[in-house]
């Protein structure tokens, strides 16, 4: 049995975070600053923080090792069943020429990029994120955003990027429901208040993706487009959040907010002519060597002979495969159907591991889940073989497809099991405990540096499920010493959370999978980093002015 020390540095909470911020500095300095592969960082990291668990807090080595393996189990079941799966679908798309199709419909919606930029990773990145998160959209959009000709390095950095105001309400509310189970707060107030934070958010996203594709000329050219879906899906999200459906957030709000792109693009066009492919080829390169000019786009003149369009039977299954994940997760998700999947679930204590929270009570970090059915994961399986056949892909074909998605992901497999062990590492040694009780001792100014206990959670996990798990009720705590609303400071964790997704090693390393760029999650990481704590600082702010008299009115 190990009991979780708060304080093993002379006694001293301050000392003590600054020895427990080692691993993640490690981490986050071998990532951004030497550039090192994700896989081989996140190893060196674990490494570190074994060696402060058991160096400085004193935790046994059995139950260090122990704490490690759960943690990588955790990263394969569910994390990396949902991305394998995911992903093994859009191979079969390639495979069969139906993502070409989708490409070119797409295509057709705008041949202005810095709009699709904003339709397929904001709007149908909120879409996958709503219905299997965990990384999904960010392997999905990716893809999706270089097969229409964006280099690599900006397909991820985009997908990354847009992977932000759609989290906290991504599965289906999980990280909410999560974050209620934890605090004992209604997860309906706490999906509201969050409703009433992450939809600012939602406003900005479309414009800074519109900044990274094109600069200012893009900000200056289509700002109106980005406005119009940013807008749109922040008062659908703040709208169903708050009086219609928690979980349905991030649905409605992607379906609405492409409806309102699609529409305001068929009756108005940007005034210069759209950003073709030949106006931004000169791409950033994936070794950061400087970007080279790009001319002003040129009117293109009608192309005598162009392709004709594709069957609408073939554009019926192009999408196809994404109607048949948004209806098998839908259907999982009804009532009874959900209820009669969950029967199979199975929850078990890990295997000599014994944990103690510094006040003597039992971890529940020990206990292991095996949801078979409910896991997106799973689901996203059986959408892939319907959708065999649908597209009429053999079983060899399948397979064949199944094992070019495992080792196209083999590095983010290795990265993502050994983040999570890290995770757990310092979850279950007291070392992220001590981080976030050092920082609840900041009184009334706590609601200034609440979301940062949320992010700095989901750049270590991943996740901001798992970040609401591990600080949600420790957020409470504050609230309750600093006399602040805990319904405010539950919901900062979550909103504050979703900014720390696009600088997580799991899903920097997906991106990096997804796009061929195994190598260069540390040029990827430097160029979100930046966003990541701009709109954070945002987040602070806005938690703070509403726990002042500013706008309290907010609060529900």
């Amino acid at each position: 049995m190990y009991q979780q020390v708060l304080d093993p540095v002379a006694h001293s909470l301050a000392w003590s975070s600054l020895v427990a911020a080692i691993p993640l500095l490690v981490l986050f300095v071998l990532l951004g600053v030497f550039r090192l592969r994700a896989w081989v960082a996140s190893l060196i990291a674990l490494v570190v923080a074994l060696v402060v668990a058991i160096g400085v807090y004193s935790m046994p080595v059995g139950q260090a090792l122990l704490a490690t393996t759960e943690g990588a189990a955790f990263g394969f079941f569910p994390i990396l069943w949902i991305v394998i799966n995911a992903i093994w679908v859009y191979n079969m798309t390639v495979e069969t020429g139906h993502f070409d199709v989708l490409r070119r419909s797409f295509t057709s919606v705008s041949d202005d990029r810095r709009i699709q930029a904003i339709i397929i990773a904001f709007s149908f990145g909120a879409l996958i994120e709503a219905l299997a998160g965990f990384g999904t959209p960010v392997a999905v959009t990716s893809v999706m955003l270089m097969a229409l000709g964006f280099s690599p390095l900006k397909s991820a950095v985009l997908a990354l990027t847009a992977n932000t105001a759609p989290v906290a309400f991504g599965a289906m509310a999980t990280p909410i429901l999560t974050l209620g189970t934890v605090t004992g707060i209604d997860s309906d107030t706490l999906g509201a208040m969050v409703g009433r934070q992450t939809p600012i958010l939602a406003v900005f996203v479309p414009l800074v993706l519109v900044f990274i594709v094109d600069g200012a000329r893009g900000l200056r050219e289509t700002w109106v487009f980005a406005i119009v879906c940013g807008l749109t899906f922040g008062v659908a999200q703040y709208v169903t959040s708050n009086f219609i459906s928690v979980p349905l957030a991030d649905v409605v709000a992607s379906l609405l907010s492409v409806a309102a792109l699609v529409a305001i693009v068929r009756v108005w066009r940007p005034i210069t002519s759209p950003v073709t492919a030949a106006a931004l080829a000169a791409e950033d390169p994936a070794d950061g060597a400087p970007r080279a000019a790009v001319p002003e786009p040129e009117p293109e003149a009608p192309r005598a002979g162009a392709a004709p369009a594709d069957p609408r039977g073939e554009i019926a299954k192009a999408y196809a495969p994404y109607a048949i994940i948004i209806a098998v997760f839908v259907v999982c998700q009804i009532g009874p159907i959900k209820t009669w999947l969950d029967g199979a679930t199975q929850t078990v204590n890990w295997p000599g591991l014994h944990l103690e929270s510094a006040s003597g009570k039992p971890l529940s970090s020990v206990a292991f889940k095996l949801n078979w059915f409910t896991t997106p994961g799973t689901q996203m399986l059986v959408a892939g073989l319907i959708t065999m056949f649908v597209l009429r892909v053999g079983l060899g074909r399948a397979l064949r497809a199944y094992g070019a998605t495992l080792n196209q992901l083999k590095w983010a497999i290795l990265t993502v099991m050994a983040v999570l062990g890290l995770a757990f590492v310092l979850n279950a040694s007291g070392q992220t405990v001590t981080l976030g009780t050092w920082m609840a001792g900041a009184g009334g100014l706590f609601a200034l540096i609440s979301p940062i206990l949320g992010w700095l959670g989901v750049a270590v996990t991943g996740s901001d499920t798992s970040s609401n798990s591990l600080f949600g009720a420790l957020q409470v705590t504050a609230a309750g010493q600093a006399d602040l609303n805990a319904t405010l400071m539950a919901a900062s964790n979550s909103s504050g959370g979703v900014l720390g997704k696009m600088i997580s090693p799991q899903n920097l390393a997906i991106a990096a999978a997804a796009v061929g760029l195994d190598n260069h999650e540390g040029d990827i990481f430097r160029r979100v980093i930046g966003w990541s704590a701009l709109f954070l600082a945002g987040i602070c702010l806005l938690s703070w002015l509403q726990s002042t008299g500013v706008l309290s009115w907010m609060v529900p």
